[in-house]
């Protein structure tokens, strides 16, 4: 079963009921049965753009200690990879959590990812294979 990527982004919309796109990432997320997996970075940064909604960061754990977000991905067995990444996508600016996602999606073999980011349609995974963000981003 294919995992599926999930993006910062699409966790505060999902957990942030004033964000705009916040049913959208419902919606979503609620139509997946495959596992959510992320990196401990968008676990940061997810908890941090959250920092003023009381209990967001407790429900981001939460998912995690559930199950629902699924860690899969290790920093020190992907820190080459991820230095590549980072030097590949510098002129966009890209965040340490994005270039460790793309790293993921390298492992586990799947450019699905959950996600409002445009910048996940420029950026390739494996040999220069498109993400499918399964939020439409317009």
């Amino acid at each position: 079963m294919r995992p599926v990527g999930l993006d910062t982004v699409a966790i505060v919309a999902l957990l942030d009921r004033s964000e705009r796109l916040h049913k959208r990432c419902v919606a979503a997320i609620g139509g997946i049965s495959r596992p959510l997996i992320t990196c401990e970075a968008v676990i940061a940064e997810s908890c941090y753009l959250l920092r003023e909604l009381p209990g967001a960061a407790e429900a981001v754990v939460e998912n995690v200690n559930r199950g629902i977000f699924v860690i899969r991905f290790q920093l020190a067995q992907s820190a080459a990879a991820v230095h590549r990444i980072l030097h590949k996508y510098r002129d966009m600016e890209i965040d340490f959590a994005d270039a460790c996602l793309i790293r993921l999606a390298e492992e586990v073999e799947s450019g699905e990812i959950l996600t409002l980011d445009r910048d996940f349609r420029v950026y390739r995974w494996g040999r220069n294979q498109p993400f499918e963000p399964l939020i439409a981003i317009g």
